[in-house]
């Protein structure tokens, strides 16, 4: 994610949680608990932002499981820190250039930043190394694909150009990085792209 991206975000963080309403949260729960993380699960927050999804994911790890929530904006991580104590541990950090170990994470939770990240392909294959075999990918928001790409149109600026791709792009992306089982379900009220690392047998 590029510096323009940074300082955009580092602006927006006083502001991040007055743009969230009621119905957001709800269907970011309703997300998260259709995915039936396991107990015990070690799950990475890609762009945690002020932590929106951070009560959610704790939750869904229990007391046996972590949960990392990584940022690249200084201020929003600050945000997300002072909010959300508890068995979180903060970094921060590009998603295509992370500190973390191969094969390090159950889930991967990338909400409402996918769109942001400059090089996604880079992205999706940092994602891909530091999921464990058998690991998931999940990319969400609480809308549809079209209208992320519509909002991030309307803001213009530094993100006037920050879009889902389509399905088969998505697809073709997923499998580039050996992601298996890629699935889309885009709908009114949410975008949630699911897709697995392989387990390798010998």
């Amino acid at each position: 994610m590029a510096d323009a991206h940074r300082d955009y975000f580092n602006q927006k963080a006083p502001i991040w949680d007055n743009l969230l309403t009621g119905e957001t949260l709800e269907r970011l729960k309703k997300i998260i608990d259709e995915l039936a993380i396991r107990p015990g699960s070690f799950i990475l927050d890609v762009g945690t932002g002020t932590g929106v999804l951070l009560p959610f994911l704790v939750e869904a790890a229990g007391p046996e499981g972590k949960v990392v929530a990584l940022d690249i904006a200084e201020e929003m991580l600050a945000r997300a820190r002072a909010k959300n104590p508890g068995n979180v541990e903060f970094v921060l950090a590009d998603i295509s250039c992370t500190p973390f170990q191969e094969d390090t994470f159950d889930e991967i939770i990338c909400n409402s930043c996918f769109p942001h990240v400059t090089d996604k392909p880079r992205a999706l294959a940092e994602m891909a190394r530091i999921l464990k075999p058998g690991g998931r990918l999940v990319i969400c928001h609480s809308m549809s694909r079209e209208a992320v790409n519509d909002l991030h149109r309307s803001l213009g600026g530094v993100v006037a150009n920050d879009l889902i791709p389509d399905d088969d792009k998505m697809q073709e992306l997923c499998r580039q990085c050996g992601l298996v089982e890629i699935e889309i379900i885009n709908t009114r009220e949410k975008y949630v792209l699911k897709a697995r690392k392989p387990i390798l047998t010998s």
